[in-house]
């Protein structure tokens, strides 16, 4: 019986620590604001990458819907850069996602992606999808 409740312990001990790692990890904004070049969407297991035709403006008005979202908090960069992170963390277990936005003449590139695991279960793909439909739309 003590071996069981040690065990016990021992586990909630380390999911706890595991879970402490996971909120309080640092994000080195070097590692986390960067972009690979890419033209066309593409969805995958921990991400999605976005080309949305918006005009030289997508990036203020991504950067509006971004910033005002839940649990969002702009990581590096800026407006002025042509070029933001953001980390948005899960609501129960803080799991970050980092989405960065880059303007690129006519074109807003937008890639987002996990920081741990294998895949986001699709939660990158529908806020970015939903980020991109709050947008206003480009002044004609």
């Amino acid at each position: 019986m003590g071996r069981v409740v040690i065990f016990i312990w021992l586990s909630i001990a380390a999911i706890v620590v595991v879970l402490g790692f996971i909120r309080l990890a640092p994000s080195d904004p070097l590692d986390w604001n960067t972009q690979p070049e890419f033209s066309e969407d593409k969805t995958f297991r921990g991400g999605v990458f976005r080309v949305v035709r918006s005009g030289e403006d997508g990036l203020a008005r991504f950067h509006i819907v971004a910033s005002n979202a839940a649990r969002t908090r702009v990581l590096a960069g800026s407006v002025e850069d042509e070029m933001v992170t953001y980390v948005t963390r899960t609501r129960l277990l803080g799991f970050p996602d980092y989405t960065t936005a880059r303007q690129d003449g006519e074109l807003l590139k937008v890639y987002a992606r996990l920081r741990f695991g294998r895949s986001d279960l699709g939660a990158n793909n529908d806020r970015i999808n939903s980020w991109i439909a709050q947008m206003e739309p480009a002044p004609q």
